[in-house]
C-alpha cells in the first residue's frame, strides 16, 4: 500500500508543544510516513504575543510553517495534535480550530481518519489528562479511530506513565529524551495502527470488486 499520510498538528506558544511535535514527524519520517507538519493559527492579539518575548520569539521563528486547514484534514490518513493544557482542557486556539471543522464532520469526511493527542503543561497535576481525555472525546464525535499510546512500552513508564498521550512538564528547559522516546513511540504506534487498519480496508474494497 502506498505511505500512510500523517499530519502533525500542533499550537504551541512558548516552544513546547513545537519541539514535541518536531520530534513526533521525525519519528514519522522514518517509519516511511508522508508527513505534514503544520501549525495551528494564533488568535489571541499580537499585543499579548509581544508582551512575552519567548512567545514573541516563537512566532518569528515558526513563521514559515504553514497553518493547518480543513484541506490537510481531507488529505491524511491519520493526525498527530500536540496542544498545551488550560485549566484543565486544550489551548482556546486549539479549540477554536476544533470548531471550525463543522463542515468536514458534517459531511462525513472526519469520520475513520485515525488520531492520537499529546499535551503539556506546568506541572504534572495541571490537567494533562483532563486535556488529552477532553480531545478524544471531542474526535469520538468525528467518528474517528482513537490511538492512545496505552502502557505498551516502557518508554510511556520513562516519560510519566501517561496513557491516553505523551504529556511534558513545560519548564522552559525544553522536552527531555526519556519524553522524546516516548513522542516516538506513540507516533510510530499511530502509524501502525493506521497501517494496519488501512491494509485492511483495502484488502476488503479489493474483496469487495472481485
Amino acid at each position: 500500500m502506498s505511505k500512510i499520510k500523517l499530519a502533525v498538528i500542533y499550537y504551541s506558544s512558548t516552544g513546547t508543544n513545537y519541539e514535541m511535535a518536531q520530534a513526533a514527524v521525525q519519528a514519522a519520517r522514518q517509519a516511511g510516513a508522508e508527513v505534514r507538519l503544520l501549525k495551528i493559527r494564533e488568535t489571541a492579539p499580537q499585543e499579548a504575543v509581544n508582551s512575552k518575548p519567548e512567545w514573541k520569539a516563537l512566532t518569528e521563528r515558526t513563521q514559515n510553517i504553514p497553518e493547518v486547514t480543513l484541506a490537510d484534514l481531507e488529505w491524511a490518513d491519520a493526525y498527530l495534535f500536540s496542544t498545551p493544557t488550560r485549566y484543565g482542557g486544550a489551548a482556546s486556539q486549539t479549540r477554536a480550530f476544533m470548531d471550525s471543522t463543522g463542515p468536514l464532520w458534517a459531511t462525513g469526511k472526519l469520520a475513520n481518519k485515525l488520531v492520537s493527542v499529546m499535551t503539556s503543561a506546568q506541572n504534572p497535576n495541571g490537567g494533562q489528562e483532563t486535556t488529552l481525555q477532553n480531545m478524544y472525546i471531542s474526535l469520538m464525535h468525528w467518528g474517528a479511530i482513537l490511538v492512545p499510546p496505552g502502557y505498551t512500552d516502557q518508554s510511556i513508564f520513562q516519560a510519566g506513565g501517561n496513557p491516553y498521550g505523551t504529556s511534558v512538564t513545560a519548564t522552559g528547559q525544553g522536552v527531555d529524551e526519556a519524553s522524546k522516546k516516548a513522542i516516538e513511540h506513540q507516533t510510530r504506534r499511530l502509524l501502525e495502527v493506521a497501517r494496519f487498519y488501512l491494509s485492511g480496508r483495502e484488502n476488503s474494497q479489493q474483496v469487495s470488486a472481485d
